[in-house]
């Protein structure tokens, strides 16, 4: 493990820029002065490293500093997005199990909300287990009745999943009774994410799922991203933790679509 002081004289560029991101991680957003400050180098210095860390889609620079906070065409990153929401997507992920059943082929997508799912999973062994998702492998590489079958592709350390045309080709030769996919924006009756090459991935799983299940978390209705994903419609089943504000639930019901709100009560249990 590396450690950081809090000044900066002689701190390499990328030790720096990993310090800034760690930063990020804790706090969300950080300000370009503390930074120059922090680090004792110039502004201009600062501005250099969050240009090159957004350049890599590792955040979003504000006025006056940056952000890792999700916004309409960025996504923040794994490590952030899993401090966040944890009792909501717990709640989330026990009432995804109850569409679980011994003997089923399940598939996860990446993200922090499926991650959890993934953990819950060995309590409805023996189960096949379809997933792109770093952390769901770890979680159930070593789990006995679990018959992981680990998606390659490339790695994003940004979403901690494996991703691209090898992983899409390898989900068009498999089946699954169930996937699980998680989305960060709902807009209206359609579903948005901010990464393209996320996109492909999650629409490879639900080509190959039999039953298709959204979570999503209800801060993020009324919300929308740079790219389609799907219309909910083409879920089977919607699930989320809080009823979603009164106009979103609206079209929902105009719409015919049944919501189910997981109850936080059964994540305390």
């Amino acid at each position: 493990m590396r450690c950081y002081v809090s000044g900066g004289t002689g701190v390499k560029r990328d030790d720096r820029q990993q310090a800034i991101m760690d930063l990020l991680v804790t706090d969300g957003e950080v300000e370009l002065d503390a930074l120059a400050d922090r680090f004792a180098v110039s502004r201009m210095t600062i501005h250099r490293d969050l240009d090159d860390l957004e350049g890599a889609g590792l955040l979003r620079k504000i006025r006056g500093g940056a952000t890792i906070r999700s916004g309409t065409q960025f996504e923040s990153d794994f490590r952030f997005r899993e401090r966040q929401g944890t009792t909501a997507k717990m709640a989330m992920a026990q009432a995804a199990l109850r569409l679980v059943e011994p003997g089923m082929t399940v598939m996860i997508n990446d993200g922090s909300m499926a991650a959890i799912l993934g953990q819950q999973l060995a309590a409805c062994r023996p189960l096949t287990v379809i997933t792109n998702n770093a952390a769901v492998m770890d979680t159930l590489k070593a789990e006995a009745g679990i018959t992981l079958i680990a998606l390659g592709g490339v790695y994003s350390a940004k979403f901690n999943a494996y991703l691209g045309k090898v992983t899409e080709d390898a989900l068009a030769h498999l089946r699954a009774d169930v996937a699980f996919i998680s989305a960060p924006a709902v807009s209206g009756l359609e579903v948005f994410h901010m990464d393209e090459t996320v996109v492909r991935s999650k629409q490879a799983m639900m080509r190959q799922g039999a039953c298709r299940v959204l979570l999503v978390n209800h801060s993020r209705f009324g919300n929308a991203a740079l790219h389609r994903l799907a219309a909910l419609s083409e879920f089977d089943h919607i699930i989320t933790d809080q009823p979603p504000a009164p106009e979103a639930r609206a079209a929902l019901d105009e719409a015919g679509l049944t919501l189910t709100i997981a109850d936080p009560q059964e994540a305390e249990a």
